[in-house]
């Protein structure tokens, strides 16, 4: 069961990323979304409910890699990252590139600076820490999206 947490936490290797393995992860979830929206027809909400759907997972495997590694968030743990974007991505009004590429830009910019509430989730012990900050940051850009679709920006 280790080898599996080992490859959710990492999301299938994008946190052993040399440099910046959140960037790494939130690039992946993006990349994922966009083409999912291009090639399938995929739309935006879908996401929200991918994002959810990892949060138990995510738990489980970040509490994994804690234990296996002896250090509180690692730093090869990104599925946090994962399911942050695909609900910031659930905000945008299309998977264009553009709004793909501005939900990327937004999740990292507020999961980097961490606003309130977003820093004391982090606080939060186990799993659930490493989890809960980066789906409020995803909150936060989606709620960003809706508010750029409702006023044209796109």
């Amino acid at each position: 069961m280790n080898s599996v947490a080992a490859v959710l936490a990492s999301w299938f290797g994008c946190g052993y990323a040399p440099l910046a393995p959140g960037t790494a992860g939130s690039l992946a979830a993006a990349v994922l979304a966009y083409g999912a929206g291009r090639y399938w027809g995929a739309a935006p909400w879908v996401f929200f409910f991918m994002g959810a759907a990892l949060l138990l997972p995510g738990v489980w495997a970040a509490s994994r890699m804690e234990k296996m590694t002896g250090r509180a968030d690692p730093a090869v743990v990104v599925v946090d990252e994962v399911a942050g974007q695909w609900i910031g991505i659930a905000g945008a009004s299309s998977l264009d590139f553009k709004q793909v590429l501005a939900a990327f830009l937004l999740f990292r910019l507020l999961d980097i600076t961490k606003p309130f509430p977003v820093g004391k989730l982090e606080g939060v012990p186990g799993g659930w820490g490493v989890m809960l900050d980066d789906v409020m940051a995803g909150a936060y850009a989606a709620l960003v999206m809706v508010l750029l679709g409702w006023f044209h920006v796109f």
